[in-house]
C-alpha cells in the first residue's frame, strides 16, 4: 500500500487532481464532510495523509509516507532529506525581501548592518543575506510578517508573495527576489530505492502529464 502526504490548503485541489489523472482518486479530502485524516483512494491501492504543508516533507523523510506534495518555499526552509521528483507547475508564488515603499532602499544590499528581518522562513532568509555577506538579526514570526516594517520591531522581511495584494495594502514594496516557488512531487529515497514499479508507476504518470501540459 502506497501512502502519499498531502497538504491542506491551496495545494490540495490541483494536488488531488494530479492524483486522480494517475489513477489514484483521493477526491473524498475534498469533501466539505470529511473529517478524516487518513483517507484511501477510490481503487483501494493507496492512503492519502492529510497534513500541514510544513509537515508533508517530515512525513515522507521519515517514511510514513513514500510520496508527497509540498511547495519548494517548504523543501527549501527545512531541507529534509526527501528526493525532489517532480516540479507540478502550480501553486506559483516566490520569496521575496519587501520593506516599507516610503524607505529608501532599493535592494536588499542597501539594508544596514544588524538591522532586524522578519521572517516565517528564517532559514531560507539567513542563507540568502549571508550570501549577501550582510549580517542581520532574524526575527522569527509565525503571523502576519507585514506587521514588522509597520511596527518598527523589523526593517524589512521576507515572505512569500503571489499577487502582491498584501504587500500593497500594507503599504510594503519588494526590494529584492530569493526564489520562485511551486508545487513539487517529492519522494523518501529508500522507499524509491526498494520500490518494486508501483511508486514510479505513479511518477511516470505524474511525470507524463507535465511533458503534455495537462493541468
Amino acid at each position: 500500500m502506497i501512502t502519499v502526504a498531502l497538504a491542506k490548503g491551496a495545494l490540495l485541489k490541483d494536488s488531488v487532481s494530479r492524483f486522480a489523472k494517475a489513477g489514484f482518486d483521493f477526491s473524498a479530502v475534498l469533501e466539505p464532510s470529511n473529517r478524516q485524516l487518513m483517507v484511501p483512494s477510490a481503487c483501494g491501492r493507496a492512503n492519502a495523509l492529510l497534513v500541514r504543508n510544513g509537515d508533508v516533507p517530515v512525513y515522507v523523510a521519515y517514511g510514513q509516507a513514500q510520496l508527497g506534495v509540498v511547495g519548494f518555499d517548504v523543501l527549501s526552509e527545512h531541507q529534509m532529506p526527501v528526493a525532489n521528483l517532480v516540479d507540478l507547475c502550480f501553486g506559483e508564488c516566490h520569496m521575496a525581501v519587501a520593506v516599507k515603499k516610503t524607505s529608501s532602499y532599493k535592494s536588499a544590499a542597501d539594508l544596514p548592518a544588524h538591522c532586524r528581518v522578519a521572517s516565517k522562513f528564517t532559514n531560507c532568509a539567513r542563507r540568502f543575506f549571508e550570501e549577501l555577506d550582510l549580517p542581520v538579526e532574524m526575527v522569527h514570526l509565525t503571523g502576519s510578517v507585514e506587521l514588522g516594517p509597520l511596527t518598527g520591531m523589523a526593517e524589512a522581511i521576507v515572505d512569500l508573495v503571489a499577487t502582491g495584494r498584501t504587500l500593497r495594502e500594507n503599504g510594503l514594496i519588494e526590494i529584492d527576489h530569493l526564489f520562485h516557488s511551486t508545487a513539487r512531487l517529492i519522494g523518501n529515497p529508500l522507499a524509491l530505492r526498494l520500490d518494486t514499479g508501483d511508486i514510479r508507476l505513479i511518477v511516470d504518470a505524474i511525470k507524463s502529464q507535465e511533458r503534455k501540459g495537462s493541468f
